[in-house]
């Protein structure tokens, strides 16, 4: 019996280890970026440790209701490169084709080393297929070559515009305040002189209106940190920046902050950081701050539920009515996490629970029907291997059952060994109606008598 228990302990240990071990979840990490497509949040990159930045991707599935505290992750096909501080947005053209533009980009050695190469400033993403290119662009400009720690926004036309941000090599450090626009639908590229002299621009948020307004908010220009309440716009129709001056609360200046544009005309920023004297960060803030884009004004508002811990370098993500929060740094020591946290912007409302509702079509139904078929693919996984564990466990059990039922007592006397036996053996008969049934014979084991013949 005591094989039998370590049997059982070992099968129940590894269907533990198979359904709660070995899930399939994202490390902790910051500096991604991600990219809402149809009903999958996309995340690319990051910063996983102090030597490694990620190549990964994932999504979450948000077709169906899940808690906050395990939410169902799924990972994709993983990027030509490590990945960090760059941006990504997504095709009108299609709705499916993801853009990454800018970054850091890394070519690992082994699993704890690697270094910074530069390949490309433009990757494309097919979520349909899962595929990676690197396309032609024309007129490329070549001082963005290594640009990053940068926001862009895409125009219904496939116009991407990305401002300023810094170079990254191991010589200079140079930070820029010019307009880079490229043009997806024939890949060209061009930077438009600046007709108004604008400060250089990183680790802000830039948020598209629907009337062609980019706004920028925080961020810093050189070392300085940047007014909350100057608010810098570029106008992608004319190709000109103005500036307008917020008014109601004081909201404190921050990089690494997060933005959402509402349907009403309000932009939602969470956290972000402080940086000392010296450029390191100082202070991850955990506020809600929102601006009204009709009347400029800043104002917080009152929320309630288990709030988000303070974040910096995370991503947010508005679907439907629920601001979505992922990753980040919740410290100055750089403490990552790999958590979601979410926001009922209705009611300002922190959720425990993603409701599920049902989604309107994004024009992307391949991709939400592709969602349907990865959530049965997964249950139907997750019945088959607990009917398989299931099934193996009662085999076990009732061989052993059987078995110990089934063993043979044998006494031994003095003078005869184990085997020195005659077994019995039982037959199943039928009998013809008045016919006796034959006499039973019992035989006798005969030990050191003498046979006939035998001396």
């Amino acid at each position: 019996m005591k094989s039998l228990y370590c049997i059982l302990f070992f099968v129940i240990f590894s269907s533990v280890y198979y359904f709660v071990i070995c899930q399939d979840l994202p490390s902790p990490r910051c500096q991604h970026t991600s990219t809402l497509v149809g009903t999958r949040l996309y995340f690319f990159g990051g910063v996983t440790s102090s030597t490694r930045k990620s190549d990964e991707v994932w999504y979450l599935d948000l077709s169906s209701s899940f808690k906050i505290s395990t939410p169902p992750w799924r990972s994709d096909a993983v990027m030509l490169v490590g990945y960090n501080l760059g941006t990504s947005c997504l095709s009108p053209i299609d709705s499916s084709t993801v853009f990454l533009i800018g970054g850091r980009t890394w070519k690992a050695i082994s699993a704890t080393t690697e270094y910074y190469s530069y390949t490309s400033s433009v990757y494309k993403f097919n979520s349909k297929t899962s595929q990676w290119t690197t396309p032609t662009i024309n007129n490329f400009n070549s001082s963005f070559a290594t640009r990053n720690e940068i926001q862009a926004v895409i125009d219904n036309n496939g116009k991407i515009f990305i401002f300023g941000g810094f170079n990254y090599n191991s010589s200079t450090t140079l930070r820029y305040n010019d307009m880079n626009i490229l043009d997806i639908t024939n890949m060209t590229w061009s930077t438009p002189i600046q007709s108004q002299s604008v400060l250089a621009y990183v680790d802000y948020t830039a948020t598209l209106l629907p009337n062609g307004l980019i706004v920028y908010i925080g961020g810093r220009s050189n070392v300085n940190l940047t007014d909350m309440a100057q608010i810098q716009i570029f106008d992608t129709k004319s190709y000109t920046w103005s500036a307008k001056s917020a008014s109601g609360s004081t909201i404190a200046s921050r990089i690494g902050h997060s933005a959402v544009l509402t349907q009403d005309g309000n932009i939602i920023i969470y956290g972000g950081s402080l940086l000392d004297s010296s450029g390191n960060v100082a202070t991850v803030f955990s506020d809600i701050a929102v601006l009204n884009t009709n009347s400029w004004v800043w104002f917080v508002p009152s929320v309630s539920g288990t709030s988000a811990p303070p974040l910096t370098d995370h991503s947010a993500a508005l679907y439907k009515n629920y601001m979505i929060l992922a990753f980040g740094s919740t410290s100055a020591s750089n403490l990552y996490t790999n958590n979601i946290y979410i926001l009922d912007i209705q009611n300002y409302t922190w959720v425990a629970t993603f409701p599920d509702k049902p989604t309107q079509s994004t024009g992307n139904s391949s991709t939400d029907q592709a969602n349907n078929n990865y959530t049965y693919l997964y249950i139907g996984i997750g019945i088959g291997a607990g009917v398989v564990i299931l099934t193996a466990v009662l085999f076990i059990i009732g061989f052993f059952i059987y078995k110990n039922r089934h063993k043979e007592e044998f006494i031994a006397t003095s003078g005869t060994f184990r085997n020195d036996h005659i077994r019995e053996t039982h037959m199943s008969m039928v009998y013809a109606s008045r016919i006796p049934p034959p006499e039973t014979y019992v035989q006798t084991p005969l030990y050191g008598i003498p046979m006939p013949g035998i001396k």
